[in-house]
């Protein structure tokens, strides 16, 4: 039964479902632009911490082709330490609840607490992003049975705190796989439809270099469990591995955009970016090219 469950590729629905009459189409790879709020992110912390800056940028980065963005209020770098709920509930609820005034793109909230999710979809949030997989808080999966929204699910060994301290793999895409195997049979135990489920294999997240590449180039091992696939590898410290020169990860457009292209080349229906316009492009040029006849 579980075979029948998961491996059928042609199972992968079209559409993600989202508030009743809106939904996501995976006819094309879709875009999804970064917003940290936070003063300590490893990219662009402390850019957009006031609510002006914050709704400014998530606008821009609409207007240059964004088709959902993700809000987060909680550093998950490497040696990142958690903030409170008070905390990251004054980052996030704000931004989400003026956004709403100005967009009608879809916008994730990026929180492994169930109560930051709980406000945020009240606020207008209409996708749940867990880097936790619905691991680290035990209410997050109720809410998300209750609320019947999408919910990404993240790969991560341990915490962000020590994620990078040795990780350690025998066959990291098949260890990656029987995760999400596992979180999958979960969510459907705890009344949570396969419909509303993305998987995100976690690249940067307690993954050597070598386990990233691996990932990156064997992504249609994840679509054997007929779930859309997102892969954030924005500006991750892999591409200063590559490229030593690429100190800051603001310097890694060129190695964050050929990461893109290649999870899209490899299966990848939703890309998690910082450079919406460039990764837009970038990706317009690749379905022209896989769309001619």
């Amino acid at each position: 039964m579980q075979k029948q469950i998961f491996v059928k590729a042609e199972e992968i629905k079209q559409v993600i479902p989202l508030a009743p009459g809106r939904q996501l189409e995976l006819s094309r790879p879709l875009v999804m632009g970064i917003l940290n709020v936070t003063p300590d992110s490893f990219s662009d912390g402390g850019r957009y911490g006031s609510l002006e800056k914050a709704v400014e940028r998530a606008l821009q980065m609409e207007s240059e082709g964004a088709d959902i963005i993700d809000i987060g209020g909680e550093s998950s770098r490497p040696g990142s330490e958690p903030v409170t709920l008070e905390k990251e509930l004054k980052r996030v609820i704000p931004v989400i609840r003026a956004l709403k005034n100005y967009t009608k793109i879809p916008i994730s909230v990026d929180t492994y607490k169930a109560e930051v999710a709980r406000q945020a979809l009240k606020a207008g949030a209409e996708i749940v992003n867990d880097i936790s997989a619905l691991r680290f808080d035990p209410a997050m999966v109720t809410l998300l049975a209750e609320k019947k929204v999408p919910v990404i699910l993240m790969h991560m060994l341990g915490t962000p705190r020590d994620m990078q301290e040795d990780p350690t793999y025998k066959d990291c895409v098949a260890e990656i796989s029987e995760f999400f195997t596992e979180r999958v049979l979960f969510c459907a135990e705890m009344g949570i439809d396969k419909s509303k489920i993305i998987i995100d294999p976690g690249i940067g997240f307690g993954k050597r270099l070598s386990d990233n590449l691996e990932i990156l180039s064997h992504l249609g091992e994840f679509k054997k469990l007929a779930l859309p696939v997102m892969v954030g590898a924005s500006r991750k410290s892999f591409i200063g591995m590559l490229n030593p020169e690429s100190t800051s990860p603001d310097r890694r457009l060129g190695g964050s955009i050929a990461a893109a292209v290649a999870a899209v080349l490899n299966g990848a229906d939703i890309i998690r970016v910082h450079d919406i316009a460039e990764t837009v492009e970038a990706l317009k040029v690749i379905q022209a090219v896989k769309d001619k006849p």
